[in-house]
């Protein structure tokens, strides 16, 4: 980034798309899309979905300092919650002192999964499905002959025996599924319907439900970072405070499920807001991150935090990422498609790079503040913006509103409202 020293949230809404035209090496027209003005047209939302009636709008931002890999990245964000966005941004800018984010994906294999029922003999059904799984494999990729040619296809084919009080024994049939640059649910379920026929005919039971699982436990994105104390330390805190403080909350949520589904939320609310920009499924994203935190039979955190041997801060991020940047509204939407040109990715795995990088820099911020400040602080005064709108201020009142709630320690509306009534009659 040529510029880091600007003060990017002083600047007004033009001159920050300007700058991020700028930066980003793309035209300013393609980055007005994200301003809303010639973004999603109504006709277009009318053909994404049912009913539609309007288009509702969300605050896009955008996170600064993010070096993924080595390459540095302008992460659009789509949150209603304030702090995120500054928190994501400003533990980037920290983490670049220890070389930047370093991530990592593994192959983009989805999982569809297909119920067996009504079966004379459970195992015997399960190693007949075996004995034909090079077949049934071959029948699964030649379902989408583009995605084949591009790479993808089936994988691999497991079956699973279960029994449950309302059913007896029954199969499971799981077909891994390379799904190459998209999300994959289409071509997963695609290629589930059209072997249940044939499944059928080996086993001599009836298939129930053929679907993708959201528990993409195949297609993880993983991230790491390093502070070095220096960069830890501020106000009246040192470096091994901060990083012994952090520590120390992490641990807490790695022993008690009700800590980590706030730890893991924080992660969420950087993860959500880039999958949203992007036009991808954020509510498969979280089932999968939610239900992977729990695959131990314990609900545990996404995140790791340590030390190493020098001292510095280490944090790890592993979680489910099943993202694309073809097909669904990742094609359809134009600011999601602008979105994804300003983050530069050329490839679903880059994409999921990006975002676990984000997620481990906001429960990073998270942390930060719970284990020195409080979370309070940061939050309620971004927060008082919002409070000092909705009870009426406008133009240079808002400012001016936030900044007294703030210094009074009291951001409520019916204390904004009071204010502002002395203001008027002043």
């Amino acid at each position: 980034m040529s510029d880091q020293a600007v003060k990017f949230y002083n600047l007004s809404l033009e001159e920050r798309r300007q700058w991020v035209a700028r930066e980003a090496g793309i035209d300013l027209a393609e980055v007005e899309i994200l301003s809303g003005i010639r973004g999603l047209s109504q006709e277009q939302a009318d053909a994404m979905i049912e009913n539609v009636i309007g288009i509702f709008g969300m605050p896009l931002g955008i996170a600064r300092y993010f070096r993924v890999n080595g390459r540095d990245v302008l992460v659009p964000m789509v949150i209603e919650e304030p702090s995120v966005v500054a928190s994501a941004s400003f533990m980037a800018k920290l983490v670049r002192a220890g070389g930047g984010f370093s991530a990592t994906t593994t192959a983009p294999e989805m999982i569809g999964q297909m119920q067996i029922l009504d079966l004379d003999d459970a195992p015997t059904a399960r190693l007949k499905l075996l004995e034909h799984r090079d077949e049934l494999l071959e029948a699964a990729s030649a379902v989408d002959p583009v995605l084949q040619k591009l790479g993808g296809g089936a994988r691999d084919l497991q079956v699973r025996l279960l029994e449950h009080p309302a059913l007896g024994a029954y199969l499971v049939l799981h077909l891994v599924y390379d799904v190459r640059d998209a999300m994959g649910a289409n071509a997963v379920n695609t290629a589930m319907e059209r072997l249940a026929p044939r499944v059928e005919h080996i086993t001599g039971g009836r298939v129930h439900l053929r679907i993708l699982t959201n528990l993409a436990e195949r297609r993880l994105a993983r991230a790491r970072c390093t502070l070095p104390l220096e960069t830890l330390a501020f106000d009246s805190y040192t470096g091994e405070q901060v990083r012994d403080g952090i520590i120390a909350a992490w641990a807490f949520a790695d022993s008690d499920p009700y800590r980590a589904a706030t730890h893991n939320k924080g992660i969420m609310n950087g993860v959500d807001a880039v999958v949203i920009a992007t036009g991808n499924d954020w509510r498969a994203i979280e089932a999968g991150a939610h239900a992977y935190a729990a695959r131990s039979g314990v609900y545990r955190p996404l995140s790791t935090w340590g030390k190493d041997r020098e001292g510095n801060l280490v944090g790890t991020l592993e979680m489910p990422m099943a993202v694309g940047i073809v097909g669904g509204a990742t094609r359809v939407h134009p600011a999601a498609r602008v979105a994804l040109k300003l983050l530069g990715v050329h490839s679903a795995a880059e994409l999921a790079e990006v975002i676990v990088s984000v997620g481990l820099a906001q429960n990073l911020a998270a942390l930060r503040a719970l284990a020195t400040e409080g979370i309070q602080r940061g939050h309620m005064s971004l927060h008082a913006r919002q409070v000092a709108i909705a009870a009426g201020a406008v133009g240079d009142q808002i400012e001016r509103l936030a900044s007294r709630l703030v210094e009074e320690k009291t951001v409520r509306i019916d204390r904004a409202q009071e204010i502002l009534k002395e203001w008027s009659a002043s």
